[in-house]
Order: C-alpha cells, then structure tokens, then sequence
C-alpha cells in the first residue's frame, strides 16, 4: 500500500476499487451510527461504490482513507470535495469515522494528515468543514484540528430527509504555520 502521509498510527491514502470490501462491511455496522450526519444512504453495493468512487476522476473531488499503520486496516474516511483553483485554492472535507473505531483518536491525527498533505501536495490554501450543530463529537474533533469556527448556514444540506443547519468551520496555511510556530 503506498501511503500518501504517515503519523504516529494512522495514514493517509487514496480510496481504490479495492476497498470495496472492507469499506461496505464498515458502512454496515456504522449505517445506524452516521445516518443522522451523512447526505446519503450506507454504500454498500459494488455498483454504488464504483458509482461513488466515479466522482474522484475529475480534479474537483479527491477521496482519501485513514488506515492503521500497523495494519492498514481502514479507520477512516475523508474526502476533499469542491476544489477550486486559482485565487482561490480552497476546497471542503466531509469525513466519517466508522463503530469499530471511534474514540481511539485515529480521525484526529488522520485529519491532521490530510490537513498537511492539502496544504502540500494539493497546494491548497483553505479548507471548510460544515458540520450540525448537535454532532457535537465531530465539532470537538474539527477543532481539535486547528479549524475555527467562521459562521453559521441555516438549512444547509439535506441529510435523514430534512434540510439541516451546520456550522462553517475552516482551516488555512497561515493558521497551521502559526500552530507550528507555537510548538
């Protein structure tokens, strides 16, 4: 497996046709856990995955894996949707943990990561995550990660057949660099 960033125990990776396994049996046992956060259904068919992995071919989605380092096992989700180029340099993440592996810190340093490889290799600038206000582990993690909170979007994104509020958060280089000059 080539890995794109390594931590102390997790690292990045590109998503491939591969995972298709592994990733439905963690879509599975999670459905019931992320229904209320996520945009859409569990992917759990191999037509929907190779459906779902169809969006990265363009250059405005890019979709990574989290993965023990020891194992490589499949801890994590997260994708770089929207990219915008030029004066902008700026995309937004959505990110999902998954039951079998929440609380152990694997997204945290997972998002950390990533942070550092768009910022890197993506030559990113900025990076946005909306998250509802009642996920209130997502929002403790996000900020965990040196995002800050920016704003406010009422009716935002419809999720669990509902238009839903979620609160902006973002990150930039300059904020990382000041994170790295503290420490």
């Amino acid at each position: 497996m080539i890995y794109l960033a390594q931590g102390g125990r997790v690292a990045i990776r590109y998503i491939c046709l591969a995972d298709f396994d592994e990733l439905s049996v963690l879509h599975q046992e999670s459905a019931e856990m992320l229904a209320r956060w996520m945009p859409g259904p569990p992917i759990v068919t191999y037509k929907d995955f190779e459906g779902y992995l169809s969006r990265f071919d363009g250059p405005l989605h890019e979709g990574f894996l989290i993965c023990r380092g020891d194992t490589g096992a499949i801890v994590g989700r997260v994708n770089v949707n929207n990219i915008i180029r030029g004066t902008h340099q700026s995309a937004t993440i959505g990110y999902s943990a998954y039951s079998s592996t929440t609380g152990r810190g694997y997204l945290t340093e997972g998002l950390r990561l990533l942070v550092g490889y768009a910022f890197g290799e993506m030559e990113l600038h900025r990076l946005e995550a909306n998250i509802q206000p009642s996920n209130t582990a997502s929002l403790s993690l996000i900020e965990r990660v040196g995002f800050k909170r920016e704003g406010y979007s009422p009716r935002f994104q419809f999720i669990d057949g509902a238009w839903r509020d979620h609160e902006r958060w973002a990150i930039t280089t300059e904020m990382t660099e000041m994170t790295n000059m503290a420490t």
